[in-house]
Formats: structure tokens, C-alpha cells, sequence
């Protein structure tokens, strides 16, 4: 099981803050578990395909090539300011 995070503008977007949902079949990094998201879910591509959406797995910054397992906690944010 992963647990997603949607968090700020993006948490608006979507309507939710979190889901959980089985680890898709084949998926192995954080591009991958994006793309089957957003498959499983077509609205979610506006908000998820975004240049500056950051994201973190199991609470440490991520990169699209982060290996993911079943288990984890994915998280997708825009970027944070501060002043």
C-alpha cells in the first residue's frame, strides 16, 4: 500500500489531502508511480504535470528516478516560500 500526500495549492486542486492505493503492477521509481497515478486518475494531470511540482518520498526531497516499494509515503508540493 502507498500512501500519497497532496499538499497546499496542489491539496486545492485535487480536493483531497491524501489516498492510499495498492502498489501499481510494474512500478518501480517516482516517474512511473506518477504516470499510473495520473492514469487511474485523468483530473489529477493538471496538477501533478506542473514544472515546478516538488515531490518526497518517505519525507526526503525525490527525484522522478527515486525507487519506490509498497509501503511508502509519496508526496506531491509546489514549491515553498518564504519572506
Amino acid at each position: 500500500m502507498i500512501k500519497v500526500l497532496f499538499f497546499a495549492r496542489i491539496r486545492d486542486e485535487l480536493g483531497r489531502a491524501e489516498m492510499k492505493l495498492e502498489m501499481p503492477e510494474g512500478v518501480h521509481d517516482l516517474a512511473q508511480f506518477t504516470r499510473a497515478l495520473i492514469l487511474a486518475n485523468p483530473s489529477f494531470e493538471p496538477a501533478l504535470t506542473q514544472p515546478n511540482v516538488l515531490t518526497a518520498v518517505n519525507q526526503e526531497m525525490a527525484t522522478p528516478g527515486t525507487t519506490i516499494e509498497d509501503g511508502d509515503e509519496i508526496a506531491y508540493f509546489p514549491p515553498v516560500t518564504g519572506g
